[in-house]
């Protein structure tokens, strides 16, 4: 099996890759973070999430003031190597609001569209 690695060089990318994060028992979508070539290291060194904050600027770890870590299962990157999909067992909620996902607000609009699709489409 050929060993690759994300690629942190991609144009406009400033260095950062997405990082995908759900729960490896329930496949629910956790979280979208970004990581820089030292937080992808330091998440396969510990088997700990570690991301790059692009609001302060700075390296994180998942839960280091909440508890609220994650334990790496799996990485994956995508054809690209340029995404990265992590299985985790969490700690406790993903969402710095203590929900347990990241993903809970639905757009309206959408969700009225795929309301009158379905109705119209059982007609």
């Amino acid at each position: 099996m050929t060993q690759v690695t994300a690629d942190f060089n991609k144009d406009n990318q400033n260095g950062l890759i997405p990082v995908i994060v759900v729960d490896a028992k329930t496949k629910a979508v956790l979280m979208l973070a970004y990581m820089n070539q030292e937080s992808y290291e330091k998440t396969i060194a510990t088997c700990q999430t570690w991301f790059w904050s692009r609001e302060r600027q700075e390296l994180w770890h998942k839960g280091a003031t909440s508890g609220n870590t994650q334990k790496v299962i799996s990485m994956t990157l995508d054809c690209d190597q340029d995404t990265v999909l992590i299985e985790v067992e969490p700690a406790g909620p993903a969402c710095h609001t203590n929900a347990y996902s990241c993903f809970f607000n639905p757009v309206d609009s959408l969700e009225n569209q795929f309301s009158q699709d379905t109705v119209g489409s059982q007609s």
